[in-house]
Protein backbone atom coordinates (compact mmCIF):
# COMPACT_ATOMS: atom_id res chain seq x y z
CA UNK A 1 0.00 0.00 0.00
CA UNK A 2 2.95 2.81 1.12
CA UNK A 3 5.02 1.28 -1.87
CA UNK A 4 1.54 2.13 -4.11
CA UNK A 5 1.37 5.87 -2.49
CA UNK A 6 4.91 6.40 -3.01
CA UNK A 7 4.77 5.33 -6.64
CA UNK A 8 1.83 7.82 -7.06
CA UNK A 9 3.41 10.78 -5.73
CA UNK A 10 6.74 10.48 -7.86
CA UNK A 11 4.34 9.42 -11.08
CA UNK A 12 2.03 12.62 -9.81
CA UNK A 13 5.59 14.96 -10.12
CA UNK A 14 6.81 13.48 -13.19
CA UNK A 15 4.02 14.39 -15.30
CA UNK A 16 3.59 17.82 -13.81
CA UNK A 17 7.66 18.66 -14.23
CA UNK A 18 6.90 17.82 -17.98
CA UNK A 19 3.86 20.03 -18.17
CA UNK A 20 6.32 22.67 -16.54
CA UNK A 21 8.31 22.48 -19.48
CA UNK A 22 5.90 22.61 -21.88
CA UNK A 23 5.37 25.79 -20.64
CA UNK A 24 8.52 27.20 -19.83
CA UNK A 25 10.50 29.38 -22.81
CA UNK A 26 12.26 27.21 -25.40
CA UNK A 27 14.78 27.77 -28.20
CA UNK A 28 13.40 27.77 -31.59
CA UNK A 29 15.18 26.55 -34.44
CA UNK A 30 17.86 28.41 -36.34
CA UNK A 31 16.96 30.04 -39.39
CA UNK A 32 19.39 29.73 -41.92
CA UNK A 33 17.86 31.62 -45.46
CA UNK A 34 19.24 34.75 -45.77
CA UNK A 35 18.06 37.58 -43.65
CA UNK A 36 18.28 41.74 -43.25
CA UNK A 37 21.57 42.18 -41.16
CA UNK A 38 23.05 44.01 -38.57
CA UNK A 39 23.38 47.56 -40.95
CA UNK A 40 19.55 47.09 -41.77
CA UNK A 41 18.26 46.79 -38.16
CA UNK A 42 20.83 49.33 -37.24
CA UNK A 43 18.34 51.85 -39.63
CA UNK A 44 14.76 51.09 -37.98
CA UNK A 45 15.58 54.50 -35.78
CA UNK A 46 13.95 53.83 -32.29
CA UNK A 47 15.49 50.85 -31.27
CA UNK A 48 12.03 49.39 -29.92
CA UNK A 49 8.70 49.44 -31.82
CA UNK A 50 5.52 48.14 -31.93
CA UNK A 51 2.43 48.43 -34.20
CA UNK A 52 -0.80 46.85 -35.85
CA UNK A 53 0.13 44.28 -38.70
CA UNK A 54 -1.85 42.19 -40.31
CA UNK A 55 -3.45 38.75 -40.12
CA UNK A 56 -2.67 37.35 -43.57
CA UNK A 57 1.03 37.86 -43.13
CA UNK A 58 3.91 35.39 -41.30
CA UNK A 59 6.04 38.06 -40.61
CA UNK A 60 9.71 36.57 -40.90
CA UNK A 61 11.38 36.36 -37.66
CA UNK A 62 15.10 38.21 -38.77
CA UNK A 63 13.82 40.82 -41.54
CA UNK A 64 12.78 44.22 -40.23
CA UNK A 65 8.41 43.46 -40.92
CA UNK A 66 6.89 45.78 -43.76
CA UNK A 67 4.12 47.76 -42.06
CA UNK A 68 2.33 50.85 -42.08
CA UNK A 69 2.93 51.53 -38.40
CA UNK A 70 -0.36 52.12 -36.61
CA UNK A 71 -1.56 52.34 -33.19
CA UNK A 72 -5.14 51.58 -33.41
CA UNK A 73 -6.64 49.20 -35.08
CA UNK A 74 -10.52 48.92 -35.68
CA UNK A 75 -12.66 45.95 -35.83
CA UNK A 76 -16.25 44.87 -36.46
CA UNK A 77 -17.70 41.34 -34.61
CA UNK A 78 -21.68 39.96 -34.42
CA UNK A 79 -22.31 38.93 -30.47
CA UNK A 80 -20.64 35.82 -30.19
CA UNK A 81 -18.08 36.09 -32.74
CA UNK A 82 -14.26 35.79 -31.95
CA UNK A 83 -12.45 38.09 -33.55
CA UNK A 84 -8.38 38.34 -34.40
CA UNK A 85 -6.04 41.09 -34.61
CA UNK A 86 -2.04 40.36 -34.96
CA UNK A 87 0.62 43.21 -33.56
CA UNK A 88 4.37 42.90 -34.20
CA UNK A 89 7.20 43.93 -32.00
CA UNK A 90 10.71 44.36 -33.34
CA UNK A 91 13.70 45.43 -31.55
CA UNK A 92 17.54 46.11 -32.44
CA UNK A 93 18.33 45.47 -28.90
CA UNK A 94 17.86 42.17 -26.78
CA UNK A 95 14.47 42.28 -24.55
CA UNK A 96 13.83 40.12 -21.52
CA UNK A 97 10.81 38.97 -19.59
CA UNK A 98 8.62 40.30 -22.17
CA UNK A 99 4.67 40.63 -20.88
CA UNK A 100 1.26 40.85 -22.83
CA UNK A 101 -1.69 42.91 -21.09
CA UNK A 102 -4.63 43.49 -22.63
CA UNK A 103 -7.13 45.42 -20.22
CA UNK A 104 -11.51 44.80 -20.58
CA UNK A 105 -12.56 46.64 -24.02
CA UNK A 106 -15.23 49.10 -22.51
CA UNK A 107 -18.50 50.66 -24.24
CA UNK A 108 -19.74 53.37 -21.69
CA UNK A 109 -20.28 51.23 -19.13
CA UNK A 110 -20.80 47.76 -20.95
CA UNK A 111 -17.47 45.32 -20.79
CA UNK A 112 -15.89 42.83 -22.52
CA UNK A 113 -13.88 41.50 -19.62
CA UNK A 114 -10.36 40.77 -20.10
CA UNK A 115 -11.35 37.01 -19.68
CA UNK A 116 -12.54 36.95 -22.93
CA UNK A 117 -9.47 38.24 -24.15
CA UNK A 118 -6.29 36.21 -25.35
CA UNK A 119 -3.08 37.35 -26.13
CA UNK A 120 0.20 34.90 -27.50
CA UNK A 121 3.69 35.30 -28.88
CA UNK A 122 3.78 34.37 -31.84
CA UNK A 123 6.42 31.25 -32.20
CA UNK A 124 8.48 30.03 -35.09
CA UNK A 125 8.78 26.63 -36.31
CA UNK A 126 10.59 24.64 -39.19
CA UNK A 127 8.69 24.27 -42.65
CA UNK A 128 9.78 22.95 -45.77
CA UNK A 129 7.55 23.85 -49.26
CA UNK A 130 5.92 22.07 -52.18
CA UNK A 131 6.89 19.47 -54.47
CA UNK A 132 8.55 20.32 -57.62
CA UNK A 133 5.15 19.82 -59.50
CA UNK A 134 2.55 21.01 -56.55
CA UNK A 135 1.22 19.44 -53.89
CA UNK A 136 2.76 18.21 -50.60
CA UNK A 137 2.25 14.36 -50.75
CA UNK A 138 5.26 12.00 -51.30
CA UNK A 139 7.82 11.09 -48.99
CA UNK A 140 10.70 13.40 -47.97
CA UNK A 141 13.03 11.47 -45.40
CA UNK A 142 15.74 13.19 -46.06
CA UNK A 143 14.53 17.01 -44.65
CA UNK A 144 18.22 18.75 -46.56
CA UNK A 145 16.65 17.55 -50.06
CA UNK A 146 13.63 20.43 -49.08
CA UNK A 147 14.09 24.18 -49.15
CA UNK A 148 13.26 24.56 -44.60
CA UNK A 149 12.46 27.99 -43.36
CA UNK A 150 11.19 28.84 -40.48
CA UNK A 151 7.88 30.26 -40.16
CA UNK A 152 5.32 32.18 -37.70
CA UNK A 153 2.32 29.58 -36.92
CA UNK A 154 1.94 28.29 -33.56
CA UNK A 155 0.40 30.93 -30.68
CA UNK A 156 2.06 30.25 -27.67
CA UNK A 157 1.08 30.32 -23.78
CA UNK A 158 4.03 31.06 -22.47
CA UNK A 159 3.09 34.37 -19.99
CA UNK A 160 6.21 36.02 -21.23
CA UNK A 161 9.68 35.86 -23.57
CA UNK A 162 12.95 36.95 -23.95
CA UNK A 163 13.29 38.98 -27.72
CA UNK A 164 16.79 38.39 -28.83
CA UNK A 165 18.18 41.65 -31.33
CA UNK A 166 17.27 42.12 -34.70
CA UNK A 167 14.57 39.95 -34.89
CA UNK A 168 10.79 40.29 -34.95
CA UNK A 169 7.88 38.98 -32.68
CA UNK A 170 4.27 38.56 -33.75
CA UNK A 171 1.69 38.70 -31.41
CA UNK A 172 -1.88 37.65 -31.94
CA UNK A 173 -4.80 38.68 -30.03
CA UNK A 174 -8.57 37.28 -29.91
CA UNK A 175 -11.42 38.44 -28.46
CA UNK A 176 -14.18 36.16 -27.99
CA UNK A 177 -17.05 38.76 -27.77
CA UNK A 178 -19.98 37.53 -25.27
CA UNK A 179 -23.09 36.37 -26.98
CA UNK A 180 -25.08 38.35 -24.31
CA UNK A 181 -22.78 41.70 -25.19
CA UNK A 182 -24.89 45.24 -25.86
CA UNK A 183 -24.58 46.69 -29.27
CA UNK A 184 -21.98 49.30 -29.08
CA UNK A 185 -17.97 50.58 -30.00
CA UNK A 186 -15.75 49.07 -27.37
CA UNK A 187 -11.92 49.88 -26.89
CA UNK A 188 -9.07 48.31 -25.30
CA UNK A 189 -5.84 48.71 -24.42
CA UNK A 190 -2.76 45.77 -25.73
CA UNK A 191 0.66 46.98 -23.61
CA UNK A 192 3.56 45.30 -24.32
CA UNK A 193 6.11 45.65 -21.26
CA UNK A 194 9.57 43.77 -20.92
CA UNK A 195 13.39 44.37 -19.43
CA UNK A 196 14.97 46.95 -21.37
CA UNK A 197 12.01 48.74 -23.32
CA UNK A 198 9.49 50.75 -22.14
CA UNK A 199 5.83 50.08 -21.64
CA UNK A 200 4.24 50.28 -25.44
CA UNK A 201 0.39 50.29 -25.84
CA UNK A 202 -1.59 49.99 -28.89
CA UNK A 203 -5.60 50.61 -29.15
CA UNK A 204 -7.93 48.22 -29.88
CA UNK A 205 -11.51 49.23 -30.71
CA UNK A 206 -14.15 46.33 -31.93
CA UNK A 207 -17.72 47.70 -33.15
CA UNK A 208 -20.24 44.80 -32.09
CA UNK A 209 -23.00 44.91 -34.51
CA UNK A 210 -27.01 44.08 -33.62
CA UNK A 211 -26.24 40.37 -34.76
CA UNK A 212 -25.93 37.09 -33.02
CA UNK A 213 -23.92 34.04 -33.95
CA UNK A 214 -24.91 30.75 -33.03
CA UNK A 215 -22.96 29.14 -30.56
CA UNK A 216 -20.81 26.56 -31.97
CA UNK A 217 -22.11 23.49 -30.79
CA UNK A 218 -25.36 24.68 -32.95
CA UNK A 219 -23.73 25.51 -36.03
CA UNK A 220 -24.84 23.40 -38.84
CA UNK A 221 -22.20 23.42 -40.74
CA UNK A 222 -20.98 19.61 -40.66
CA UNK A 223 -17.45 19.31 -39.29
CA UNK A 224 -14.94 16.47 -39.40
CA UNK A 225 -11.33 17.27 -38.09
CA UNK A 226 -9.70 13.55 -37.32
CA UNK A 227 -8.49 12.96 -33.50
CA UNK A 228 -5.16 11.16 -32.24
CA UNK A 229 -5.61 10.33 -29.07
CA UNK A 230 -2.70 8.33 -29.30
CA UNK A 231 -0.06 11.26 -30.26
CA UNK A 232 -0.66 13.01 -26.93
CA UNK A 233 -0.16 9.72 -25.10
CA UNK A 234 3.45 9.71 -26.42
CA UNK A 235 4.30 13.26 -26.38
CA UNK A 236 3.57 13.44 -22.72
CA UNK A 237 4.44 10.01 -22.03
CA UNK A 238 1.51 8.54 -20.46
CA UNK A 239 -0.42 5.47 -20.81
CA UNK A 240 -2.85 5.12 -22.59
CA UNK A 241 -6.51 5.99 -21.68
CA UNK A 242 -5.32 6.52 -17.94
CA UNK A 243 -6.89 9.18 -16.05
CA UNK A 244 -3.53 11.52 -16.81
CA UNK A 245 -3.90 10.83 -20.57
CA UNK A 246 -7.81 12.08 -20.56
CA UNK A 247 -6.84 14.89 -18.65
CA UNK A 248 -3.98 16.16 -21.55
CA UNK A 249 -7.02 15.29 -23.97
CA UNK A 250 -9.25 17.26 -22.50
CA UNK A 251 -8.44 20.77 -23.48
CA UNK A 252 -7.11 19.45 -26.88
CA UNK A 253 -10.55 18.32 -27.95
CA UNK A 254 -12.42 21.18 -26.37
CA UNK A 255 -10.77 23.29 -28.86
CA UNK A 256 -12.40 21.27 -31.32
CA UNK A 257 -15.79 21.59 -29.82
CA UNK A 258 -15.45 25.28 -30.16
CA UNK A 259 -15.20 25.47 -33.37
CA UNK A 260 -18.24 23.02 -34.11
CA UNK A 261 -16.61 20.02 -34.00
CA UNK A 262 -19.30 17.24 -35.49
CA UNK A 263 -17.38 14.09 -35.75
CA UNK A 264 -16.11 11.10 -33.06
CA UNK A 265 -12.54 9.68 -34.57
CA UNK A 266 -12.39 6.05 -33.68
CA UNK A 267 -10.23 3.22 -34.81
CA UNK A 268 -11.72 0.05 -34.93
CA UNK A 269 -8.58 -2.22 -36.05
CA UNK A 270 -4.98 -2.12 -35.72
CA UNK A 271 -2.86 0.67 -37.94
CA UNK A 272 -5.71 1.43 -40.02
CA UNK A 273 -3.36 3.93 -41.96
CA UNK A 274 -0.61 1.31 -41.66
CA UNK A 275 0.82 3.67 -39.20
CA UNK A 276 1.35 6.82 -41.57
CA UNK A 277 1.77 8.91 -38.60
CA UNK A 278 4.56 9.38 -35.87
CA UNK A 279 2.26 7.66 -33.71
CA UNK A 280 -0.08 5.41 -34.95
CA UNK A 281 -3.74 4.12 -34.47
CA UNK A 282 -4.48 1.29 -32.17
CA UNK A 283 -7.92 -0.83 -32.38
CA UNK A 284 -10.14 0.52 -29.65
CA UNK A 285 -11.98 -2.89 -29.70
CA UNK A 286 -10.07 -6.17 -28.39
CA UNK A 287 -10.97 -9.24 -30.52
CA UNK A 288 -10.09 -12.77 -29.23
CA UNK A 289 -10.43 -16.09 -31.19
CA UNK A 290 -11.40 -18.33 -27.88
CA UNK A 291 -9.97 -22.07 -26.95
CA UNK A 292 -13.78 -23.17 -29.11
CA UNK A 293 -13.49 -20.92 -32.39
CA UNK A 294 -16.00 -18.18 -31.38
CA UNK A 295 -15.22 -14.55 -31.10
CA UNK A 296 -15.27 -12.24 -28.09
CA UNK A 297 -14.80 -8.51 -28.37
CA UNK A 298 -13.99 -6.04 -25.44
CA UNK A 299 -15.29 -2.56 -25.82
CA UNK A 300 -14.17 -1.11 -22.93
CA UNK A 301 -11.97 1.72 -24.73
CA UNK A 302 -13.96 2.28 -27.28
CA UNK A 303 -16.70 3.07 -24.94
CA UNK A 304 -14.43 5.03 -22.48
CA UNK A 305 -12.83 7.44 -26.02
CA UNK A 306 -16.59 7.76 -26.90
CA UNK A 307 -18.04 8.77 -23.31
CA UNK A 308 -15.60 11.05 -23.13
CA UNK A 309 -15.86 13.04 -26.52
CA UNK A 310 -19.84 13.05 -25.95
CA UNK A 311 -19.92 13.81 -22.48
CA UNK A 312 -16.62 15.43 -21.25
CA UNK A 313 -16.25 17.44 -24.47
CA UNK A 314 -19.60 17.99 -25.82
CA UNK A 315 -19.14 16.69 -29.65
CA UNK A 316 -22.20 14.49 -29.94
CA UNK A 317 -22.01 13.66 -34.09
CA UNK A 318 -20.94 10.88 -36.17
CA UNK A 319 -18.60 8.44 -34.58
CA UNK A 320 -16.44 7.46 -37.38
CA UNK A 321 -14.85 3.97 -36.86
CA UNK A 322 -12.06 3.38 -39.31
CA UNK A 323 -12.11 0.74 -41.05
CA UNK A 324 -12.86 -2.19 -42.72
CA UNK A 325 -10.35 -1.56 -45.91
CA UNK A 326 -6.75 -0.51 -44.21
CA UNK A 327 -4.28 0.08 -46.43
CA UNK A 328 -2.70 -2.97 -45.36
CA UNK A 329 -4.99 -5.50 -45.81
CA UNK A 330 -3.87 -7.41 -42.07
CA UNK A 331 -6.58 -7.40 -39.57
CA UNK A 332 -5.34 -8.46 -35.90
CA UNK A 333 -6.54 -10.59 -33.38
CA UNK A 334 -5.38 -12.37 -29.53
CA UNK A 335 -5.36 -15.90 -30.33
CA UNK A 336 -6.50 -17.88 -26.99
CA UNK A 337 -4.70 -21.33 -28.32
CA UNK A 338 -1.60 -19.88 -29.75
CA UNK A 339 -1.37 -17.17 -26.68
CA UNK A 340 -0.24 -14.88 -29.92
CA UNK A 341 -1.36 -11.89 -31.74
CA UNK A 342 -2.31 -13.37 -35.50
CA UNK A 343 -3.47 -11.93 -38.20
CA UNK A 344 -5.95 -12.42 -40.55
CA UNK A 345 -4.69 -11.52 -44.07
CA UNK A 346 -7.71 -11.24 -46.39
CA UNK A 347 -8.80 -8.86 -49.19
CA UNK A 348 -12.38 -7.68 -49.47
CA UNK A 349 -14.58 -10.09 -51.01
CA UNK A 350 -12.50 -13.22 -49.61
CA UNK A 351 -13.92 -16.08 -47.48
CA UNK A 352 -11.98 -15.06 -45.07
CA UNK A 353 -12.38 -11.15 -44.51
CA UNK A 354 -16.14 -11.75 -44.78
CA UNK A 355 -16.09 -14.27 -41.69
CA UNK A 356 -13.26 -11.78 -39.63
CA UNK A 357 -15.88 -8.81 -40.07
CA UNK A 358 -19.40 -10.19 -40.28
CA UNK A 359 -18.91 -11.97 -37.02
CA UNK A 360 -17.52 -9.04 -35.54
CA UNK A 361 -19.80 -6.26 -37.26
CA UNK A 362 -23.08 -8.48 -35.90
CA UNK A 363 -21.43 -8.07 -31.64
CA UNK A 364 -20.56 -4.30 -32.81
CA UNK A 365 -24.27 -3.87 -33.97
CA UNK A 366 -25.71 -5.50 -30.87
CA UNK A 367 -23.30 -3.84 -28.19
CA UNK A 368 -23.92 0.48 -30.44
CA UNK A 369 -27.33 -0.66 -29.46
CA UNK A 370 -27.20 -1.72 -26.08
CA UNK A 371 -25.10 1.44 -25.52
CA UNK A 372 -28.14 4.12 -27.83
CA UNK A 373 -24.90 5.02 -30.06
CA UNK A 374 -25.86 2.26 -33.22
CA UNK A 375 -28.14 5.64 -34.70
CA UNK A 376 -24.59 7.69 -34.45
CA UNK A 377 -22.41 4.91 -35.50
CA UNK A 378 -20.75 4.87 -38.91
CA UNK A 379 -18.33 2.04 -40.74
CA UNK A 380 -15.45 4.67 -42.53
CA UNK A 381 -13.54 4.08 -45.27
CA UNK A 382 -10.82 6.48 -46.27
CA UNK A 383 -9.76 6.67 -50.51
CA UNK A 384 -10.89 2.97 -51.29
CA UNK A 385 -11.01 1.92 -54.71
CA UNK A 386 -14.69 1.42 -56.04
CA UNK A 387 -14.21 -2.72 -56.05
CA UNK A 388 -12.98 -2.75 -52.97
CA UNK A 389 -15.99 -0.84 -51.36
CA UNK A 390 -18.67 -2.62 -53.36
CA UNK A 391 -17.07 -5.99 -51.52
CA UNK A 392 -16.95 -3.99 -47.70
CA UNK A 393 -20.82 -2.78 -48.18
CA UNK A 394 -22.02 -6.38 -49.18
CA UNK A 395 -20.22 -7.43 -46.04
CA UNK A 396 -21.76 -4.81 -43.80
CA UNK A 397 -25.24 -5.23 -45.31
CA UNK A 398 -24.77 -8.78 -44.68
CA UNK A 399 -24.04 -8.41 -40.75
CA UNK A 400 -26.15 -5.87 -40.43
CA UNK A 401 -28.31 -3.33 -43.59
CA UNK A 402 -28.88 -0.47 -40.75
CA UNK A 403 -25.44 0.63 -40.22
CA UNK A 404 -24.15 3.93 -41.72
CA UNK A 405 -21.58 3.56 -44.09
CA UNK A 406 -19.11 6.61 -44.48
CA UNK A 407 -16.16 7.70 -47.35
CA UNK A 408 -13.40 9.97 -47.69
CA UNK A 409 -12.76 9.40 -51.56
CA UNK A 410 -13.81 9.76 -54.90
CA UNK A 411 -17.26 10.13 -56.38
CA UNK A 412 -18.94 7.38 -57.60
CA UNK A 413 -22.38 6.73 -58.71
CA UNK A 414 -22.49 3.10 -57.83
CA UNK A 415 -22.15 3.46 -54.46
CA UNK A 416 -23.71 6.84 -53.59
CA UNK A 417 -26.87 5.46 -51.69
CA UNK A 418 -25.12 3.31 -49.63
CA UNK A 419 -22.93 6.13 -48.83
CA UNK A 420 -24.49 8.09 -45.45
CA UNK A 421 -21.44 10.49 -45.49
CA UNK A 422 -19.24 11.27 -48.44
CA UNK A 423 -16.79 13.76 -48.93
CA UNK A 424 -14.59 13.88 -52.20
CA UNK A 425 -11.45 15.80 -52.62
CA UNK A 426 -11.19 19.64 -53.55
CA UNK A 427 -11.88 20.05 -56.88
CA UNK A 428 -13.70 17.10 -57.75
CA UNK A 429 -17.10 17.17 -59.12
CA UNK A 430 -20.14 16.65 -57.02
CA UNK A 431 -23.49 17.23 -59.26
CA UNK A 432 -25.62 19.49 -57.50
CA UNK A 433 -28.68 17.43 -58.10
CA UNK A 434 -27.60 14.83 -56.92
CA UNK A 435 -26.09 16.45 -53.52
CA UNK A 436 -29.78 17.99 -53.47
CA UNK A 437 -31.23 14.32 -53.72
CA UNK A 438 -28.98 13.39 -50.60
CA UNK A 439 -29.68 16.13 -48.76
CA UNK A 440 -33.85 14.92 -49.06
CA UNK A 441 -32.70 11.39 -48.11
CA UNK A 442 -30.78 12.94 -44.76
CA UNK A 443 -27.42 12.15 -46.14
CA UNK A 444 -24.66 14.02 -46.02
CA UNK A 445 -22.31 15.42 -49.07
CA UNK A 446 -19.14 17.30 -47.99
CA UNK A 447 -15.83 17.92 -49.28
CA UNK A 448 -12.07 17.47 -48.20
CA UNK A 449 -8.48 18.40 -48.65
CA UNK A 450 -4.90 16.50 -47.37
CA UNK A 451 -1.62 16.75 -48.49
CA UNK A 452 -2.98 16.74 -52.55
CA UNK A 453 -3.60 20.18 -53.01
CA UNK A 454 -1.20 23.05 -53.78
CA UNK A 455 -4.34 25.32 -52.90
CA UNK A 456 -6.02 25.81 -50.50
CA UNK A 457 -4.03 23.64 -47.68
CA UNK A 458 -2.79 24.69 -43.99
CA UNK A 459 0.67 23.83 -44.66
CA UNK A 460 2.49 25.94 -42.07
CA UNK A 461 4.14 27.82 -45.52
CA UNK A 462 0.58 28.13 -46.79
CA UNK A 463 -1.03 31.95 -47.06
CA UNK A 464 -2.65 31.90 -44.05
CA UNK A 465 -6.13 32.80 -45.46
CA UNK A 466 -6.46 30.05 -46.77
CA UNK A 467 -7.42 28.45 -43.87
CA UNK A 468 -10.56 30.57 -43.58
CA UNK A 469 -11.22 30.00 -47.23
CA UNK A 470 -11.22 26.44 -47.23
CA UNK A 471 -14.68 25.87 -45.30
CA UNK A 472 -16.50 28.72 -47.37
CA UNK A 473 -15.53 27.16 -50.19
CA UNK A 474 -17.35 24.45 -49.04
CA UNK A 475 -20.48 26.42 -48.68
CA UNK A 476 -19.76 28.09 -51.67
CA UNK A 477 -20.23 24.60 -53.50
CA UNK A 478 -23.02 23.39 -51.94
CA UNK A 479 -21.62 21.23 -49.30
CA UNK A 480 -23.16 20.47 -46.34
CA UNK A 481 -18.77 20.31 -44.47
CA UNK A 482 -15.59 20.06 -44.15
CA UNK A 483 -12.95 17.10 -43.57
CA UNK A 484 -9.59 16.85 -43.10
CA UNK A 485 -7.44 14.10 -41.77
CA UNK A 486 -5.68 15.32 -39.57
CA UNK A 487 -5.83 17.79 -36.19
CA UNK A 488 -2.99 16.51 -33.94
CA UNK A 489 -0.93 14.06 -35.25
CA UNK A 490 2.44 15.77 -33.92
CA UNK A 491 5.35 15.20 -35.44
CA UNK A 492 8.53 14.25 -33.22
CA UNK A 493 9.27 17.98 -32.28
CA UNK A 494 5.80 19.50 -32.78
CA UNK A 495 6.87 22.82 -31.38
CA UNK A 496 9.84 23.27 -32.87
CA UNK A 497 9.68 21.62 -36.00
CA UNK A 498 6.59 20.73 -38.19
CA UNK A 499 8.20 18.68 -40.99
CA UNK A 500 6.97 15.24 -41.57
CA UNK A 501 9.15 11.89 -43.03
CA UNK A 502 6.00 12.43 -45.57
CA UNK A 503 3.74 15.54 -46.77
CA UNK A 504 4.84 19.35 -46.77
CA UNK A 505 4.69 20.23 -43.24
CA UNK A 506 1.99 20.84 -41.01
CA UNK A 507 -0.03 18.38 -42.81
CA UNK A 508 -0.48 16.21 -39.84
CA UNK A 509 -1.52 18.94 -37.12
CA UNK A 510 -2.90 22.85 -36.54
CA UNK A 511 -3.05 22.17 -32.87
CA UNK A 512 -0.11 22.06 -31.20
CA UNK A 513 1.02 20.44 -27.61
CA UNK A 514 -0.24 22.66 -24.86
CA UNK A 515 -2.60 22.76 -26.39
CA UNK A 516 -1.47 25.60 -28.01
CA UNK A 517 -3.39 26.91 -31.16
CA UNK A 518 -1.98 28.28 -34.51
CA UNK A 519 -2.13 31.01 -37.04
CA UNK A 520 -3.71 28.30 -39.03
CA UNK A 521 -5.87 27.23 -36.72
CA UNK A 522 -7.61 30.67 -35.46
CA UNK A 523 -8.20 31.36 -39.43
CA UNK A 524 -10.11 28.15 -40.51
CA UNK A 525 -12.05 29.40 -36.99
CA UNK A 526 -12.81 32.57 -38.69
CA UNK A 527 -13.89 30.53 -42.01
CA UNK A 528 -16.35 28.31 -40.40
CA UNK A 529 -17.84 31.32 -38.02
CA UNK A 530 -18.61 33.22 -41.73
CA UNK A 531 -20.06 29.30 -42.83
CA UNK A 532 -22.74 30.07 -40.24
CA UNK A 533 -22.75 33.88 -40.07
CA UNK A 534 -23.82 32.97 -44.37
CA UNK A 535 -26.97 30.19 -43.26
CA UNK A 536 -28.14 32.61 -40.56
CA UNK A 537 -28.28 35.81 -43.72
CA UNK A 538 -29.60 33.54 -46.25
CA UNK A 539 -31.96 32.15 -43.93
CA UNK A 540 -33.20 36.29 -42.76
CA UNK A 541 -32.94 37.42 -46.33
CA UNK A 542 -35.12 34.57 -47.86
CA UNK A 543 -37.94 34.82 -45.06
CA UNK A 544 -38.14 37.80 -45.99
CA UNK A 545 -38.00 38.37 -49.11
CA UNK A 546 -34.52 40.18 -49.06
CA UNK A 547 -33.84 39.22 -52.83
CA UNK A 548 -31.46 41.91 -53.33
CA UNK A 549 -29.22 41.14 -50.21
CA UNK A 550 -29.50 37.20 -51.00
CA UNK A 551 -28.04 37.78 -54.63
CA UNK A 552 -25.32 40.30 -53.21
CA UNK A 553 -24.17 38.00 -50.75
CA UNK A 554 -24.12 34.53 -53.45
CA UNK A 555 -22.39 36.93 -55.75
CA UNK A 556 -19.10 37.38 -53.24
CA UNK A 557 -19.68 33.36 -52.32
CA UNK A 558 -19.60 32.12 -55.53
CA UNK A 559 -15.92 33.80 -56.10
CA UNK A 560 -15.42 30.88 -53.17
CA UNK A 561 -15.07 27.92 -56.19
CA UNK A 562 -12.38 26.71 -58.47
CA UNK A 563 -13.86 28.45 -61.05
CA UNK A 564 -13.98 31.36 -58.84
CA UNK A 565 -10.64 31.63 -57.74
CA UNK A 566 -9.00 30.73 -61.26
CA UNK A 567 -11.16 33.62 -62.82
CA UNK A 568 -10.61 36.23 -60.69
CA UNK A 569 -7.51 38.61 -59.94
CA UNK A 570 -8.67 38.29 -55.92
CA UNK A 571 -6.09 36.58 -53.52
CA UNK A 572 -7.48 34.20 -50.73
CA UNK A 573 -7.04 37.18 -48.48
CA UNK A 574 -8.85 39.56 -50.51
CA UNK A 575 -11.72 37.52 -51.32
CA UNK A 576 -11.69 36.83 -47.53
CA UNK A 577 -11.86 40.25 -46.59
CA UNK A 578 -13.84 41.36 -48.97
CA UNK A 579 -16.75 38.77 -47.82
CA UNK A 580 -16.41 39.92 -44.32
CA UNK A 581 -16.98 43.07 -44.56
CA UNK A 582 -20.12 42.21 -46.70
CA UNK A 583 -21.40 40.18 -43.77
CA UNK A 584 -20.36 43.23 -41.21
CA UNK A 585 -22.70 45.62 -43.27
CA UNK A 586 -25.83 43.33 -44.79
Amino acid sequence: MKRTFVFTLLWAFCLACFAQQTLESYEELTDTKPHDGPEVWSQIGTPVQLSWGSVDIRYKKLDVPDVKQSSRLRKKAWKGERIHAQAVLWTNKDLKNVTLKMVNLKSGSSVIPSSAVSTHFVRYVMTDELNPGGGGCGHRENKAEWDSSLVADMLDIAQELDIKANSTRPIWVKVWVPADAKAGKYRGTLTVSGEGMKPMDLTLEVDVLNRTLSAPKDWEFNLDLWQNPYAVARYYNVPLWSKEHFDLLRPVMKMLADVGQDAITASIMYKPWNGQTEDHYDSMIGRMKKLDGTWSYDYTVFDKWVTFMKEDIGIDGLISCYTMIPWALRFDYYDQATSRIQFVEAKPGEEAYKEYWVTFLKDFARHLREKGWFEQTSISMDERPLEDMKAAIAVIRQADPEFKITLAGNYHEEILDDLYYLAIPYGHKFPAEVKARRAEKGQISCVYTCCTETFPNIFTFSDPAEAAWTPIHAVAGGYDGFLRWSINSWTADPLRDSRFRTWAAGDTYSIYPGPRSSIRFERLMEGLQDCEKIRLLREEFKSKGATGKLNRLNKVLAKFTPEGMKEGKQTAAEMVQELDALLNSL
